[in-house]
């Protein structure tokens, strides 16, 4: 059995911010985003643009939503971000228009390079196009773009780019078939 030595644990230069900027993120997060309380939706949203993240218009963003690092963070106009969403944005991660990210959803831009004994992370930006539809407890992964109107459905886990109007389950996620829209 190979033992690794865990003291060695390491991010590889990693920082998320300036420290002061990060506890009081951590703070508002915990108070408003990540709480039972149903603030105002506008409140949500400039309390995200307070913090560096560029927010369209039309942002419903509901309760027990966890997000990393505002500032690495970009939402276009009358987007939905349902009950327990976690955007773990180590890095960028860039939402479009008319996206839903429904309850539960986790957008994951880091992992750890397990084949190395710090265990350093792994980073990759997220990018879901306009018209992206995330399902309930599914899971995007580091480096993934969700093309222009692709849904991931419930409990699936993106591991490779969708195309643009695909439907794709299961984990890893595969195209069933084309999206319709018909009205």
């Amino acid at each position: 059995m190979l033992q690794t030595d865990l003291s060695k644990f390491d991010t590889d230069g990693y920082v998320a911010g300036p420290k002061l900027k990060v506890l009081i993120w951590f703070f508002f997060n915990y108070l408003i985003l990540d709480s039972y309380f149903p603030w105002p939706y506008k409140m949500k949203s400039a309390l995200l643009r307070l913090f560096g993240a560029r927010v369209g218009t039309g942002l419903v963003i509901k309760n027990k939503v966890r997000i990393k690092n505002p500032w690495r963070l970009t939402i276009g106009d009358n987007c939905w971000v349902g009950e327990s969403v976690w955007i773990d944005n180590l890095e960028d991660v860039v939402i479009g228009s008319n996206v839903t990210l429904s309850q539960g959803a986790m957008l994951l831009t880091g992992n750890h390079d397990y084949k190395v004994s710090s265990f350093p992370y792994k980073l990759g930006k997220i990018n879901l196009e306009d018209g992206v539809w995330i399902g309930a407890q599914s899971v995007v992964c580091p480096g993934i773009v969700c093309g222009s109107h692709s849904i991931l459905t419930v409990h699936s886990v993106a591991t490779k780019n969708l195309e643009a109007w695909g439907i794709y389950a299961g984990n890893p996620a595969t195209y069933i078939r084309k999206r319709e829209i018909t009205k």
